[in-house]
């Protein structure tokens, strides 16, 4: 099997996902398609050689309907017979679509392909593809008949089974920010964000960071998931994750660029990492945030490497309560894990965050030296992503 490499991953800057937000007057496909173009330009890349064109999406309704990859590629003006499809692992979708581009080159299909991500969450809202239709049926409903919960009612049984604490998470919640400021005051998200146009403005940072956020003004916040609904049935719920102890709804695209070593020889192109191991598995979808913790495990196994091993991890901060189970589980060193904030800071746009996370991933690994890194990533249905690149 062919080996495959990462050449290059890029991200826009994000923003918030509101009507104000600096990204939410533009178009999901020329937001994908200005990700698209800074890709090709800063490698010196022939579009007209990508074989084929990943893009993850999760809410496929209105403007992200229509293969948005595609309409993204012909926007940038690139060759019309380059194709795209469209994958949807909700959360993990920009990650799946990575792993689908590594696994492609490793059997043969491709020799030069691109995985991407895209969610406008102000221009496409989450939930709004099932338009008020039961998205399960009768067997699933049979199977659970109390049916299952909401993400934050699951991230507040995380948090009862782990035994993890409102001022826990509201002091992980604060470093995500903290270490997000000083990453963007020291210019570390620089390798990784590429500017876009937003009417007659340049946006060149993250909209979402909030330097001054502290455990005691988080501790003011409403617990935003209370139920009166579910009191009774989860006793063992104290209602202690809010707004600020979860991730951000954001805007933002991503995109990498994936050769097998043939090409990147044949080209004169230096691959920055390679993929060590992926691995997708699924947990109880009632918990529904839990599977990075077995993934981690699967793919550490695969690789036959050891959590000592992994010089910087990226499990995606959906809920405070998420990273903090994940990191009690597997006894990983808060020091390596998200240095430069994660999704609480930096914001969440679904499709996206997968691509955000390994660029964040690849250029943490540049900086610091180290040779492993690991990202993993829960999705809704208790399922997650995880995958391994070694710095060349």
């Amino acid at each position: 099997m062919a080996t495959p490499f990462l050449i290059d991953a890029i991200r826009t800057p994000l923003g918030r996902g509101r009507e104000d937000g600096q990204l939410a007057g533009v178009h999901p496909v020329d937001l994908l398609a200005q990700t698209l173009s800074a890709l090709i330009e800063r490698n010196g890349l022939d579009p007209g050689l990508v074989e084929d064109v990943i893009v993850g999406c999760v809410t496929q309704a209105g403007e992200q309907s229509v293969t948005p990859g595609r309409g993204a590629w012909l926007a940038a003006g690139f060759p019309q017979h380059v194709p795209s499809t469209t994958v949807e692992r909700k959360c993990g979708s920009g990650q799946q679509a990575l792993h689908f581009a590594a696994q492609g080159v490793a059997a043969g299909a491709y020799d030069i392909v691109i995985a991407a991500g895209i969610e406008s969450m102000t221009r496409v809202r989450m939930g709004s593809a099932r338009m008020g239709m039961d998205p399960y049926g009768t067997g699933f409903a049979e199977r659970y008949p109390e049916g299952l919960v909401g993400q934050g009612i699951s991230a507040e049984l995380v948090a009862a089974r782990w035994g993890i604490s409102r001022a826990r998470m509201d002091e992980y919640s604060a470093l995500s920010h903290r270490r997000a400021a000083q990453a963007r005051e020291e210019g570390r998200f620089r390798g990784e964000i590429v500017p876009v146009r937003a009417g007659d403005t340049i946006v060149d940072a993250d909209e979402t960071i909030r330097p001054d956020t502290s455990a005691e003004s988080l501790a003011n916040l409403k617990p935003a998931f209370r139920d009166e609904n579910m009191i009774a049935r989860f006793p063992e719920i104290e209602w202690s994750v809010t707004a600020g102890n979860a991730s951000q709804i954001s805007d933002g695209a991503a995109a990498a660029l994936v050769m097998s070593e043939a090409a990147a020889q044949r080209l004169g192109m230096a691959p920055r990492a390679r993929f060590v191991a992926y691995d997708v598995c699924a947990d109880d979808p009632l918990l529904m945030l839990t599977a990075p913790i077995p993934a981690t495990r699967r793919v550490l196994a695969k690789a036959g490497l050891a959590m000592d091993d992994i010089d910087q991890f990226e499990v995606n901060e959906a809920f405070a309560s998420v990273p903090l189970a994940w990191m009690d589980a597997t006894g990983a060193d808060l020091d390596r894990l998200n240095p430069h904030g994660g999704a609480i800071a930096l914001g969440h746009p679904l499709g996206a965050s997968g691509l955000r996370i390994m660029a964040t991933l690849l250029n943490g690994l540049e900086q610091s030296g180290g040779r492993y890194g690991l990202q993993t990533m829960c999705e809704m249905g208790g399922m997650a992503n995880a995958t391994i690149i070694e710095r060349v």
